[in-house]
């Protein structure tokens, strides 16, 4: 029986894969790869949208 995820919107710019690594071609002395790791900047690495009610505009 498939487990059921939490009902969350997921975030738009990333789609729920909010921190991905990329490799810059370079290795380090014991031969693994150099990684940068890059987080959504519209989520913050949460993987999900806040909703539009929580998002406080103006003073």
């Amino acid at each position: 029986m498939p487990a059921h995820a939490p009902n969350r919107p997921v975030c738009r710019n990333c789609n729920g894969f909010p921190v991905v690594s990329i490799t810059t071609g370079d290795r380090h002395g014991d031969g693994s790869r150099v990684l940068l790791r890059v987080v959504c900047h519209a989520c913050q690495g949460t993987g999900n949208a806040l909703p539009v009610t929580r998002i406080r505009a103006g003073r």
